[in-house]
């Protein structure tokens, strides 16, 4: 197998764990009002069970990343995937709020691992001229994991209970991730000769302007996406008087497809366009968050299911478009010694900053309500547009050596 062909199936390979990875933490919205009659939680309770995988997923990722930059990304990929479908399949057995709050965070823990290698790998094994597709093709696992876990989790849980949903989940997982060990190959970068500690390597990525600018970016978009996550398909149950089944479908497909279109488009015209133009994949992203901003915001206040269904179509699309292009800028801007290091500290602060939005729409929710909160997170987005215009781009022969 030459190495383009190789890249190709690595991207092909991960494709399916990232699938898994978000498929398993999505499921367990869409089961809310299971959960909720039958551990007697409090709506504050719900907003946790997001909140404890967030905030302990976001912990562990710093240094999550920084382990896989020093163990290798293909190792830590099987080890999380193995070790986080273990933890699904076990939060099936949970009895008490306690029990399924521990579950949630030991899945966080192990999840942790996983996206900072992935993108690293296949860093790794792309130049910058196909890097976006490669890294797009790898993202649309996550939304098709997100509306499977939503629409078919939904309709499981209908029919068979809460429980079944994680057993089945888990199961696959372990199985596909003991087949992974045989299939997941490809050339390792040299490693440099000297790495430095874990705490000088944060302090040098954060002494950069670009880097601080696309961390910020992240983690502020991240809250609208967490509180879009955990509270759209209640929302909807709620508002709508849909079904289970109907309100995890909606709530999840119409983002999630056209986020796929977005992410594979998006990720195409940048790759073309920054070959003449260094700063295109910063305008792309731009372009895409004022796009998904506004209508988040119309999509909190739609009165009928049809204004609805149109503005989380164009939300979609927007939110796709700024993320085909996140691991491609942080290239541009960091090592690839260092990129599984720099992702797990943008996961840190995307991820706390998002389980405090899950847990505070809970919160508001009999005040301000669920819909106020999402009109809020759209101009948070849209402000983020603006922001991310400010991120310097390395020039000359420092920009050649990152590219690769």
């Amino acid at each position: 197998m030459n190495d383009r062909r190789a890249a190709r199936a690595m991207v092909g390979l991960l494709w399916v764990v990232v699938l898994l990875n978000y498929l398993d933490r999505q499921v367990v919205f869409s089961l809310f009002p299971l959960l909720r009659g039958d551990l007697k939680l409090s709506d504050a309770q719900l907003g946790l069970v997001s909140s404890s995988f967030l905030w302990v997923y976001g912990l562990a990722s710093p240094l999550a990343g920084y382990i896989s930059d020093r163990l290798g990304h293909r190792r830590v990929i099987l080890f999380s995937l193995v070790i986080w479908s273990a933890v699904t399949a076990l939060t099936g057995l949970a009895r008490t709020f306690g029990e399924l709050i521990l579950a949630r965070a030991a899945m966080g823990l192990s999840e942790a691992c996983y996206i900072p290698a992935a993108m690293a790998f296949l860093s790794a094994h792309h130049s910058d001229s196909t890097r976006a597709r490669a890294i797009g093709l790898h993202q649309s696992g996550i939304y098709l994991g997100i509306v499977i876990g939503g629409a078919g989790g939904g309709w499981m849980g209908e029919h068979y209970g809460w429980r079944p949903v994680f057993y089945l989940l888990g199961g696959v997982g372990v199985a596909y991730g003991l087949l992974l060990t045989r299939l997941l190959r490809g050339p390792a970068r040299a490693a440099p000769p000297e790495r430095p500690g874990f705490w000088r390597t944060a302090r040098g990525l954060f002494a950069a302007k670009g880097f601080r600018i696309v961390l910020a970016v992240f983690a502020l978009t991240s809250l609208a996406n967490w509180l879009v996550y955990t509270w759209l398909p209640l929302f909807l149950y709620e508002r709508f008087q849909m079904s289970l089944a109907g309100a995890g479908f909606a709530s999840t497909f119409y983002v999630q497809a056209m986020a796929v279109t977005g992410i594979l488009g998006g990720g195409w015209v940048s790759d073309v366009w920054s070959r003449g133009q260094p700063k295109a994949r910063i305008w792309v992203q731009s372009a895409g968050l004022a796009l998904a901003g506004p209508f988040l915001v119309l999509s909190a206040s739609a009165s009928t299911p049809l204004v609805l269904y149109f503005a989380l179509v164009a939300f979609g699309l927007g939110r796709g478009i700024y993320d085909s292009n996140v691991m491609p800028v942080l290239c541009r801007l960091v090592r690839d010694d260092q990129r599984a290091t720099a992702y797990g500290l943008m996961n840190f602060a995307g991820v706390m900053v998002g389980g405090v939005s899950a847990y505070a729409g809970g919160l508001v929710k009999s005040t301000v309500g669920l819909a106020g909160a999402m009109q809020a997170g759209g101009v948070l987005i849209l402000l983020c547009a603006a922001l991310i215009l400010w991120t310097p781009q390395p020039a000359g022969a420092e920009a050649e050596a990152l590219a690769h």
